[in-house]
């Protein structure tokens, strides 16, 4: 049994209220192993540790199996740890296993508006609809019709504009637009196993990170994060694998391997499985195993590429699987990587921490003390519990927890972010096809405790946040005016494109025609006003054309903003009474002077066939034809008897 090495009263209650212990334990397929400490002065200080064997076969690639057989392990070294440092222990801090990550490569398009410029918003839209995608395929998978994972990360690889790569889409436009991003699932199984374990042996998780991620936090400094770094914890199930670049996490995956164990001696006694006693050395040992070890090199190897595209600068292995001997040089190989730039890490090399012991030394101590850590320097929950739109959401909180997290839990439709163009509308221009956009709707309107916010905005627990979603914008409704050039003349009180005659479908219209989807405008030149009398079928004899109150001829040309009007040509009615051979006649006509001839178109005398001389007087005097007529005037007019 491990010694006490504190004493057994070194913490009094204070001590602990003063220090705010935490409590970590690393549950892996082999071992569990707890760590005690608390942070002071931006140091982790280790108060105590203690690692226990499973008995049986309860972990399978660091997922728990047999929950019951793992409690009891897991209260083996809670107890043992309360023992040494005489201290109850209620709450822990846990990760869970990165082996148990799943990590999808998933690339999608869509078509995109050529009349609008891509902004930020449309293109978070785009990297959320795409990760949707890829957890819909893990939700068939696992044939499940509850959410069976949460997305713990993703990492952007590539964008596209019109199938071409582009750096960065915003302030492009195109007609369609893509992404290529690598993201990572959690399955809930994982989590709510850890949960159960916990709860069994009387512990609440206060902090749930990531196997990777607490590791990280303490193998690779954050400014080494710049580099493109890889990660490689290697356990007794499975390797896990974790990669850097400029600053941040950017994909995970895992390995598969042969487990293996070699001890640091160079011969090694046993007996086999009939008891015959053995001796051999290390080498031949590593003979028999070296295409297992060539194999776990291939296959882990295989994994960086897939979430690197590339070897990375170095690699960092850790875990005590990590010290089976050749490995380092197999994975340089297989990544034609120099072989010192795969090393393995042992928890000595961490700055930040003080009181490693036997238990943790070692490449296999990183990790624990990577969750103790993550702990201490972390306040925020496990979880946290946001309302999107009166639903609630909770949220694994392993990193910095945005709106487009919960809104991909609750399987929002990232297009319904993206305001829509109402239907373009069609027609033709003499024969030539064109188009008129509808109007940009209105985009969605984020908020979070009733404060304008985004997709990128963090979210805290018991947050508020609702969503009005984008609208459509309106179609197009056009006259002639709005369609044709506004140079014209003013007409019947409308101003009117009339310069040109516009012809709608082969029928003249006025500017203020409402146009109907597809109908054919062509445009007939009218410089002068016969050839508008002439297109608008106004007769030339009835009327006469006035431009701005004065009367114009026919031949005159049109300026821009003369007023047109057409006025009816009035014949005035002129009637007189006369007495023709005693008998009253009443002339009537539109001249304005009647003559003596007029009066034959009112009495039976034929000129054209003579009966002897004709006599006309006008109140009893001779007169001529043209004599002028008056009211009252007596006239007389008769044949002469031939002799």
């Amino acid at each position: 049994m491990k010694q006490d090495r504190w004493g057994e009263n070194m913490l009094s209650e204070s001590i602990q209220r003063q220090h705010n212990l935490i409590f970590a334990l690393d549950i892996g397929t082999k071992t569990v192993i707890g760590v005690v400490g608390y942070y002071e002065n931006e140091i982790f200080k280790i108060l105590d540790s203690e690692m226990i064997e499973h008995k049986k076969r309860s972990m399978y690639d660091g997922q728990i199996h047999n929950i019951q057989e793992v409690t009891e392990v897991v209260n083996l070294v809670k107890d043992n740890l309360e023992k040494r440092l005489n201290i109850k222990f209620d709450k822990v801090a846990v990760a869970a296993a990165g082996r148990a990550l799943k990590t999808y490569r998933q690339k999608f398009d869509r078509e995109s508006d050529l009349t609008i410029k891509i902004d930020q918003r449309i293109i978070e839209s785009l990297e959320m609809e795409t990760i949707q995608r890829a957890q819909n395929i893990l939700e068939a998978e696992n044939d499940s019709e509850e959410p069976a994972y949460y997305c713990v990360g993703y990492s952007v690889m590539s964008y596209f504009l019109d199938d071409n790569f582009i750096e960065s889409l915003e302030g492009h436009s195109g007609k369609k637009i893509g992404v290529e991003v690598i993201a990572t699932f959690l399955p809930h199984v994982v989590v709510d196993s850890l949960y159960t374990v916990m709860k069994r042996a009387g512990l609440e998780i206060v902090n749930l990170t990531l196997e990777p991620i607490a590791a990280i936090n303490v193998a690779i400094k954050k400014d080494l994060r710049l580099l493109n770094l890889c990660l490689v914890d290697i356990g007794a199930g499975t390797s896990d694998i974790a990669i850097t670049k400029e600053g941040m996490i950017v994909a995970y995956d895992m390995a598969e391997k042969i487990k293996k164990n070699l001890c640091k001696n160079v011969k090694h006694k046993f007996n086999d499985i009939v008891g015959i006693p053995y001796e051999i050395e290390s080498e031949d040992i590593l003979d028999i195993a070296d295409e297992s070890i060539q194999h776990l090199a291939v296959e882990i190897s295989k994994k960086i590429i897939k979430c690197n595209e590339k070897a990375p600068s170095a690699i960092l292995m850790i875990g005590g699987g990590s010290k089976i001997p050749r490995l380092n040089q197999y994975i340089a190989k297989e990544l034609e990587m120099p072989t010192e730039r795969v090393v393995t890490k042992s928890a000595e090399i961490i700055e930040c921490v003080e009181g490693i012991d036997e238990t943790l030394e070692g490449p296999q101590g990183i990790t624990p003390i990577g969750i103790a850590l993550t702990a201490a320097m972390t306040k925020n929950k496990d979880f946290i519990e946001v309302t999107v739109n009166s639903e609630k959401v909770k949220l694994f909180n392993s990193r910095e927890v945005k709106v487009s997290d919960a809104l991909m839990l609750i399987g929002f439709n990232p297009r319904k972010l993206i305001p829509g163009k109402g239907k373009e509308f069609t027609y033709f221009y003499n024969g030539e096809i064109k188009k008129i956009f509808g109007e940009l709707g209105k985009p969605a309107i984020i908020t979070i405790n009733s404060k304008r916010a985004n997709l990128e905005t963090i979210l805290a627990d018991q947050d508020i946040v609702n969503i009005s979603e984008a609208t459509n914008g309106s179609s197009p409704n056009p006259k002639v005016d709005d369609v044709i050039s506004n140079y014209g003349i003013y007409y019947e009180n409308e101003y009117v494109n009339l310069i040109k005659a516009i012809k709608v479908n082969g029928q003249i219209v006025s500017g203020n025609f409402v146009l109907n989807e597809k109908d054919n405008i062509e445009i007939d030149e009218i410089a002068n006003v016969n050839n508008f009398m002439k297109n608008y079928k106004i007769n030339a004899e009835q009327n006469e054309a006035f431009i701005n109150g004065e009367k114009v001829n026919k031949e005159y040309f049109f300026e821009d903003g003369d007023n047109l009007e057409f006025r009816k040509i009035v014949k005035l009615k002129n009637e007189i009474t006369v007495s023709v051979n005693g008998e009253v006649k009443k002339l009537v006509g539109t001249k304005k002077e009647f003559v003596f001839v007029d009066i034959f178109d009112y009495i039976n005398i034929d000129l054209k066939k003579p009966h002897g001389q004709l006599i006309v007087t006008l109140n009893e005097e001779k007169a001529d034809f043209n004599r002028k007529l008056k009211d009252g005037d007596k006239l007389e007019a008769y044949w002469t008897k031939q002799k």
